[in-house]
Protein backbone atom coordinates (compact mmCIF):
# COMPACT_ATOMS: atom_id res chain seq x y z
CA UNK A 1 0.00 0.00 0.00
CA UNK A 2 2.88 2.44 0.60
CA UNK A 3 4.56 1.70 -2.87
CA UNK A 4 0.93 2.22 -4.94
CA UNK A 5 -0.80 4.74 -2.51
CA UNK A 6 1.35 6.47 -0.51
CA UNK A 7 -0.81 9.13 0.26
CA UNK A 8 -3.13 6.46 1.82
CA UNK A 9 -0.58 4.89 3.67
CA UNK A 10 -0.31 8.33 4.85
CA UNK A 11 -3.74 8.97 6.02
CA UNK A 12 -3.74 6.19 7.73
CA UNK A 13 -1.35 6.40 9.62
CA UNK A 14 -2.24 9.57 10.70
CA UNK A 15 -5.83 8.73 11.50
CA UNK A 16 -4.74 5.47 13.51
CA UNK A 17 -1.93 7.79 15.45
CA UNK A 18 -5.57 8.99 17.25
CA UNK A 19 -6.35 5.76 18.61
CA UNK A 20 -3.03 5.50 20.20
CA UNK A 21 -3.66 3.83 23.56
CA UNK A 22 -1.38 1.33 26.17
CA UNK A 23 -3.35 -2.24 26.97
CA UNK A 24 -2.89 -4.71 29.46
CA UNK A 25 -4.67 -8.33 29.60
CA UNK A 26 -3.87 -11.04 32.20
CA UNK A 27 -1.52 -13.92 30.08
CA UNK A 28 -3.26 -17.68 30.79
CA UNK A 29 0.21 -18.14 32.45
CA UNK A 30 -1.85 -15.77 35.14
CA UNK A 31 0.99 -13.63 34.74
CA UNK A 32 0.22 -10.26 33.15
CA UNK A 33 1.10 -8.13 29.86
CA UNK A 34 1.43 -4.58 28.96
CA UNK A 35 1.95 -3.13 25.56
CA UNK A 36 1.67 0.34 23.78
CA UNK A 37 -0.39 0.61 20.12
CA UNK A 38 -0.12 2.76 17.30
CA UNK A 39 3.04 4.92 18.88
CA UNK A 40 5.43 6.98 16.84
CA UNK A 41 7.76 4.96 15.18
CA UNK A 42 10.87 6.55 16.06
CA UNK A 43 9.57 6.93 19.54
CA UNK A 44 9.16 3.45 19.65
CA UNK A 45 12.98 2.61 18.16
CA UNK A 46 14.19 4.95 20.98
CA UNK A 47 12.34 3.28 23.71
CA UNK A 48 13.37 -0.23 22.61
CA UNK A 49 17.08 0.92 22.32
CA UNK A 50 16.74 2.68 26.24
CA UNK A 51 15.27 -1.03 27.24
CA UNK A 52 18.09 -2.83 25.69
CA UNK A 53 20.33 -0.65 27.39
CA UNK A 54 19.04 -0.51 30.79
CA UNK A 55 18.94 -4.66 30.86
CA UNK A 56 22.67 -4.36 29.61
CA UNK A 57 23.57 -1.92 32.47
CA UNK A 58 21.61 -4.64 34.69
CA UNK A 59 23.50 -7.66 33.55
CA UNK A 60 26.67 -6.17 34.14
CA UNK A 61 25.56 -5.50 37.64
CA UNK A 62 25.28 -9.38 37.81
CA UNK A 63 21.84 -9.77 37.37
CA UNK A 64 20.79 -13.23 36.56
CA UNK A 65 18.37 -14.02 33.45
CA UNK A 66 18.80 -14.00 29.74
CA UNK A 67 18.23 -10.82 27.47
CA UNK A 68 14.68 -11.44 27.70
CA UNK A 69 13.97 -11.38 31.27
CA UNK A 70 16.43 -8.43 31.44
CA UNK A 71 14.90 -6.08 29.47
CA UNK A 72 11.36 -7.25 30.83
CA UNK A 73 12.82 -6.38 34.21
CA UNK A 74 14.43 -2.81 32.15
CA UNK A 75 10.43 -1.45 31.21
CA UNK A 76 9.66 -2.33 34.67
CA UNK A 77 12.56 -0.53 36.16
CA UNK A 78 12.13 2.26 33.64
CA UNK A 79 8.49 2.58 33.79
CA UNK A 80 8.06 2.61 37.43
CA UNK A 81 11.62 4.70 37.81
CA UNK A 82 13.41 2.13 39.78
CA UNK A 83 17.00 0.91 39.96
CA UNK A 84 17.11 -2.81 40.12
CA UNK A 85 21.24 -3.33 40.35
CA UNK A 86 22.40 -4.33 43.72
CA UNK A 87 24.33 -1.60 45.64
CA UNK A 88 28.27 -2.77 46.39
CA UNK A 89 28.93 -2.77 49.60
CA UNK A 90 32.58 -0.52 50.01
CA UNK A 91 35.56 -2.59 50.35
CA UNK A 92 38.58 -1.66 52.82
CA UNK A 93 41.76 -1.09 51.07
CA UNK A 94 44.56 -3.36 50.86
CA UNK A 95 46.80 -3.13 53.82
CA UNK A 96 50.35 -2.30 52.93
CA UNK A 97 53.86 -1.60 54.52
CA UNK A 98 55.67 1.54 53.66
CA UNK A 99 54.11 2.44 50.43
CA UNK A 100 54.92 -1.42 49.34
CA UNK A 101 53.70 -4.86 49.71
CA UNK A 102 54.89 -7.17 52.33
CA UNK A 103 55.59 -11.01 51.86
CA UNK A 104 53.04 -12.99 50.95
CA UNK A 105 50.81 -9.99 50.05
CA UNK A 106 49.76 -9.78 46.46
CA UNK A 107 48.80 -6.09 44.70
CA UNK A 108 45.04 -6.50 43.59
CA UNK A 109 45.20 -6.04 39.51
CA UNK A 110 43.73 -3.31 37.96
CA UNK A 111 40.10 -3.67 37.14
CA UNK A 112 39.37 -4.06 33.61
CA UNK A 113 37.99 -1.49 31.92
CA UNK A 114 34.55 -2.79 30.42
CA UNK A 115 32.49 -0.37 28.66
CA UNK A 116 29.37 -1.07 26.90
CA UNK A 117 29.93 -3.22 23.95
CA UNK A 118 28.92 -3.31 20.57
CA UNK A 119 27.75 -6.70 20.39
CA UNK A 120 23.75 -7.04 20.09
CA UNK A 121 21.14 -8.18 23.06
CA UNK A 122 22.76 -11.33 24.51
CA UNK A 123 26.02 -11.56 23.66
CA UNK A 124 27.75 -9.29 26.89
CA UNK A 125 28.62 -11.75 29.69
CA UNK A 126 28.07 -10.82 33.29
CA UNK A 127 30.59 -7.66 33.93
CA UNK A 128 32.53 -7.73 36.71
CA UNK A 129 32.02 -5.91 40.55
CA UNK A 130 31.97 -2.20 40.57
CA UNK A 131 36.04 -1.16 40.55
CA UNK A 132 34.97 2.01 42.61
CA UNK A 133 34.53 1.32 46.46
CA UNK A 134 33.61 4.97 46.91
CA UNK A 135 30.97 4.52 44.32
CA UNK A 136 27.56 5.70 45.84
CA UNK A 137 24.49 3.15 45.10
CA UNK A 138 22.15 5.14 42.58
CA UNK A 139 19.20 6.88 44.54
CA UNK A 140 15.67 4.67 44.44
CA UNK A 141 13.84 5.34 41.73
CA UNK A 142 17.14 7.23 39.28
CA UNK A 143 17.95 5.70 36.25
CA UNK A 144 21.47 7.54 35.77
CA UNK A 145 22.38 9.07 32.61
CA UNK A 146 24.38 7.42 29.84
CA UNK A 147 22.14 6.48 27.14
CA UNK A 148 21.50 8.09 23.61
CA UNK A 149 19.32 6.44 20.43
CA UNK A 150 20.26 5.60 17.61
CA UNK A 151 17.87 5.39 14.59
CA UNK A 152 18.84 3.92 10.99
CA UNK A 153 16.85 5.49 8.12
CA UNK A 154 17.26 4.12 4.37
CA UNK A 155 15.34 6.42 2.06
CA UNK A 156 15.80 6.58 -1.33
CA UNK A 157 17.99 9.89 -2.51
CA UNK A 158 14.91 11.08 -4.93
CA UNK A 159 12.82 11.11 -2.37
CA UNK A 160 15.03 12.82 0.72
CA UNK A 161 15.19 15.45 -2.57
CA UNK A 162 11.70 15.83 -2.92
CA UNK A 163 11.76 14.12 -6.07
CA UNK A 164 10.08 11.48 -6.02
CA UNK A 165 7.60 10.08 -3.36
CA UNK A 166 8.94 6.16 -2.79
CA UNK A 167 8.93 4.75 0.69
CA UNK A 168 11.83 4.36 3.44
CA UNK A 169 12.39 1.82 5.90
CA UNK A 170 13.57 2.05 10.09
CA UNK A 171 16.25 -0.65 11.02
CA UNK A 172 14.22 -3.00 13.19
CA UNK A 173 10.57 -1.21 11.92
CA UNK A 174 10.67 -1.90 8.71
CA UNK A 175 9.08 0.35 5.72
CA UNK A 176 7.93 3.73 6.15
CA UNK A 177 5.54 5.92 3.96
CA UNK A 178 7.76 8.90 2.46
CA UNK A 179 5.91 11.75 4.25
CA UNK A 180 7.12 9.90 7.67
CA UNK A 181 10.42 8.90 5.64
CA UNK A 182 11.11 12.54 5.04
CA UNK A 183 9.88 14.32 8.13
CA UNK A 184 12.61 11.92 10.17
CA UNK A 185 15.56 12.85 7.33
CA UNK A 186 14.73 16.27 7.86
CA UNK A 187 14.48 16.11 11.97
CA UNK A 188 17.62 14.23 12.02
CA UNK A 189 19.47 16.66 9.95
CA UNK A 190 19.30 19.12 12.95
CA UNK A 191 21.29 17.06 14.28
CA UNK A 192 24.85 18.07 14.08
CA UNK A 193 25.74 14.20 15.55
CA UNK A 194 23.79 12.53 12.58
CA UNK A 195 25.87 10.69 10.40
CA UNK A 196 25.29 9.96 6.11
CA UNK A 197 25.93 7.50 4.05
CA UNK A 198 24.54 6.75 0.20
CA UNK A 199 24.55 3.17 -0.99
CA UNK A 200 24.35 3.07 -5.03
CA UNK A 201 22.22 0.13 -6.10
CA UNK A 202 21.63 -1.62 -9.53
CA UNK A 203 18.09 -2.20 -10.78
CA UNK A 204 17.30 -4.98 -8.42
CA UNK A 205 18.27 -2.69 -5.42
CA UNK A 206 21.47 -4.95 -4.89
CA UNK A 207 23.98 -2.38 -3.51
CA UNK A 208 27.07 -1.91 -5.94
CA UNK A 209 28.85 1.34 -4.52
CA UNK A 210 28.64 2.68 -1.26
CA UNK A 211 30.92 5.84 0.47
CA UNK A 212 30.11 7.60 4.20
CA UNK A 213 30.30 11.15 4.42
CA UNK A 214 32.47 13.76 5.57
CA UNK A 215 32.60 17.39 6.39
CA UNK A 216 34.07 19.20 3.46
CA UNK A 217 37.52 21.08 4.18
CA UNK A 218 36.91 24.89 4.80
CA UNK A 219 39.53 25.53 2.57
CA UNK A 220 38.11 23.67 -0.68
CA UNK A 221 37.25 25.52 -3.79
CA UNK A 222 33.61 24.62 -5.37
CA UNK A 223 33.99 22.91 -8.74
CA UNK A 224 30.67 21.18 -8.33
CA UNK A 225 27.66 21.29 -11.12
CA UNK A 226 24.32 22.40 -10.30
CA UNK A 227 22.59 20.87 -7.06
CA UNK A 228 20.17 18.04 -7.29
CA UNK A 229 17.24 18.56 -5.10
CA UNK A 230 15.31 21.81 -4.64
CA UNK A 231 14.02 23.35 -1.49
CA UNK A 232 10.74 22.13 0.12
CA UNK A 233 8.19 24.56 1.39
CA UNK A 234 9.33 24.41 5.00
CA UNK A 235 12.89 26.16 3.72
CA UNK A 236 16.10 24.50 2.17
CA UNK A 237 16.31 21.09 2.16
CA UNK A 238 18.85 17.84 0.74
CA UNK A 239 20.60 19.02 -2.00
CA UNK A 240 23.34 15.91 -3.82
CA UNK A 241 25.72 17.50 -5.99
CA UNK A 242 28.50 16.10 -8.17
CA UNK A 243 31.67 17.18 -6.77
CA UNK A 244 33.69 17.86 -10.12
CA UNK A 245 36.58 15.28 -8.53
CA UNK A 246 36.78 11.37 -10.16
CA UNK A 247 36.49 9.72 -6.89
CA UNK A 248 38.44 6.33 -5.73
CA UNK A 249 39.71 4.45 -8.89
CA UNK A 250 36.69 2.37 -10.22
CA UNK A 251 34.05 3.71 -8.16
CA UNK A 252 31.10 6.14 -8.85
CA UNK A 253 32.94 9.80 -8.11
CA UNK A 254 32.86 12.07 -5.12
CA UNK A 255 30.03 13.68 -4.67
CA UNK A 256 28.71 16.67 -2.14
CA UNK A 257 25.61 16.64 0.03
CA UNK A 258 24.06 19.55 1.80
CA UNK A 259 21.83 18.86 3.77
CA UNK A 260 20.08 22.86 3.87
CA UNK A 261 21.08 23.85 7.71
CA UNK A 262 22.23 27.01 7.94
CA UNK A 263 25.59 27.12 9.35
CA UNK A 264 26.39 23.43 8.43
CA UNK A 265 29.34 22.72 6.28
CA UNK A 266 28.58 20.59 2.99
CA UNK A 267 29.60 16.73 3.42
CA UNK A 268 31.81 15.32 0.89
CA UNK A 269 30.98 11.56 -0.03
CA UNK A 270 33.05 9.11 -1.88
CA UNK A 271 31.88 6.26 -3.78
CA UNK A 272 33.59 3.03 -3.40
CA UNK A 273 32.54 -0.26 -5.16
CA UNK A 274 31.34 -3.21 -3.60
CA UNK A 275 32.25 -6.88 -5.16
CA UNK A 276 29.15 -8.49 -6.35
CA UNK A 277 30.12 -10.68 -9.13
CA UNK A 278 33.71 -10.27 -9.90
CA UNK A 279 36.17 -8.96 -7.19
CA UNK A 280 39.35 -7.07 -7.63
CA UNK A 281 40.63 -7.42 -3.67
CA UNK A 282 41.03 -3.68 -3.58
CA UNK A 283 39.77 -3.65 0.06
CA UNK A 284 42.01 -7.13 0.64
CA UNK A 285 43.08 -7.23 4.48
CA UNK A 286 46.54 -8.82 4.74
CA UNK A 287 46.25 -10.47 8.41
CA UNK A 288 42.78 -12.53 9.81
CA UNK A 289 41.21 -9.54 11.03
CA UNK A 290 39.13 -7.24 8.50
CA UNK A 291 40.03 -3.18 7.83
CA UNK A 292 37.17 -0.66 8.96
CA UNK A 293 36.29 0.09 5.26
CA UNK A 294 35.69 -3.96 4.75
CA UNK A 295 34.10 -4.63 7.28
CA UNK A 296 31.50 -1.82 6.29
CA UNK A 297 31.46 -2.98 3.00
CA UNK A 298 30.41 -6.32 3.88
CA UNK A 299 27.55 -5.14 6.37
CA UNK A 300 26.10 -3.12 3.68
CA UNK A 301 25.86 -5.63 0.80
CA UNK A 302 24.27 -7.58 3.65
CA UNK A 303 22.32 -5.74 5.91
CA UNK A 304 21.70 -9.25 7.93
CA UNK A 305 23.17 -12.49 8.63
CA UNK A 306 23.90 -14.87 5.35
CA UNK A 307 21.89 -17.60 7.05
CA UNK A 308 18.52 -18.18 5.10
CA UNK A 309 16.38 -17.88 7.81
CA UNK A 310 18.22 -15.16 9.95
CA UNK A 311 17.33 -11.63 10.43
CA UNK A 312 20.17 -10.50 12.71
CA UNK A 313 21.67 -7.24 12.11
CA UNK A 314 24.87 -7.94 10.09
CA UNK A 315 26.60 -5.30 12.69
CA UNK A 316 25.83 -7.62 14.82
CA UNK A 317 27.33 -10.37 13.37
CA UNK A 318 30.61 -12.11 13.23
CA UNK A 319 32.87 -11.35 10.36
CA UNK A 320 33.60 -15.13 8.71
CA UNK A 321 35.69 -16.24 6.50
CA UNK A 322 34.02 -18.65 4.10
CA UNK A 323 37.63 -20.49 3.52
CA UNK A 324 38.73 -20.21 6.86
CA UNK A 325 42.10 -18.03 6.58
CA UNK A 326 44.16 -20.34 8.28
CA UNK A 327 43.20 -22.59 5.27
CA UNK A 328 44.26 -20.30 2.66
CA UNK A 329 41.06 -17.69 2.27
CA UNK A 330 41.39 -14.22 1.31
CA UNK A 331 40.40 -11.64 4.14
CA UNK A 332 37.85 -10.16 1.14
CA UNK A 333 34.94 -9.26 0.07
CA UNK A 334 35.00 -12.43 -2.34
CA UNK A 335 35.67 -14.82 0.67
CA UNK A 336 33.56 -13.13 3.20
CA UNK A 337 29.83 -12.43 5.04
CA UNK A 338 28.16 -11.44 7.97
CA UNK A 339 27.32 -14.56 10.17
CA UNK A 340 25.81 -14.55 13.62
CA UNK A 341 27.32 -17.07 16.23
CA UNK A 342 24.70 -19.50 15.57
CA UNK A 343 24.77 -19.82 11.59
CA UNK A 344 28.84 -19.41 11.99
CA UNK A 345 29.33 -22.45 14.07
CA UNK A 346 26.19 -24.73 11.94
CA UNK A 347 28.79 -23.94 8.88
CA UNK A 348 31.71 -25.20 10.77
CA UNK A 349 29.86 -28.44 11.34
CA UNK A 350 31.32 -30.94 8.66
CA UNK A 351 27.65 -31.99 7.69
CA UNK A 352 27.40 -28.56 5.90
CA UNK A 353 28.50 -27.02 3.42
CA UNK A 354 28.63 -23.13 2.54
CA UNK A 355 29.84 -22.05 -0.91
CA UNK A 356 30.56 -18.61 -2.00
CA UNK A 357 29.95 -18.77 -5.45
CA UNK A 358 30.00 -15.15 -6.39
CA UNK A 359 31.35 -12.39 -3.78
CA UNK A 360 27.61 -11.77 -3.26
CA UNK A 361 25.95 -15.10 -3.42
CA UNK A 362 26.17 -17.77 -1.11
CA UNK A 363 24.67 -21.48 -0.79
CA UNK A 364 24.31 -23.29 2.09
CA UNK A 365 23.97 -27.03 1.33
CA UNK A 366 22.05 -29.28 4.28
CA UNK A 367 22.90 -32.74 5.63
CA UNK A 368 20.26 -33.65 3.37
CA UNK A 369 21.17 -32.58 0.52
CA UNK A 370 18.83 -29.36 0.46
CA UNK A 371 20.00 -25.93 -1.00
CA UNK A 372 19.67 -22.63 0.45
CA UNK A 373 20.70 -19.40 -1.69
CA UNK A 374 21.53 -16.24 -0.04
CA UNK A 375 21.62 -12.83 -2.01
CA UNK A 376 22.85 -9.62 -1.37
CA UNK A 377 20.39 -7.30 0.73
CA UNK A 378 17.12 -5.90 -1.59
CA UNK A 379 17.31 -1.73 -1.12
CA UNK A 380 14.25 0.42 -1.35
CA UNK A 381 14.30 1.84 -5.59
Amino acid sequence: MIEVAPDKARTRREQAARNARVQRWLEDSGNAALTGRELPPADVLAMDQRISWWAKELKKAGLDGDMDQLRALALIDIMLSRDSRPATPPQPPASTTSGQDGPGHQAPDDPPDDGPGDDGPGDDGPGPADPDPTRTPPAPGVIPAGFRGCINLTVTLPTMLGLAYRPGELAGLGPVDPALARDLAAAAARNPQTTYCVTVTDEQGHAIGHGCARPEPKNRTRTGKRPVGHDPPGGPGFTFTASGDEGPPGGYGTWRLSTGVPGRPDLLIELDPIALDTCDHRFEARGHDPGVKLRHLAQIRHATCTGPTCRRPSRQCDFEHNIPYEAGGRTCLCNTGPKCRHEHRIKQDPRWKVEQITPGTFRRTAPSGRQYTTEPTRYPI
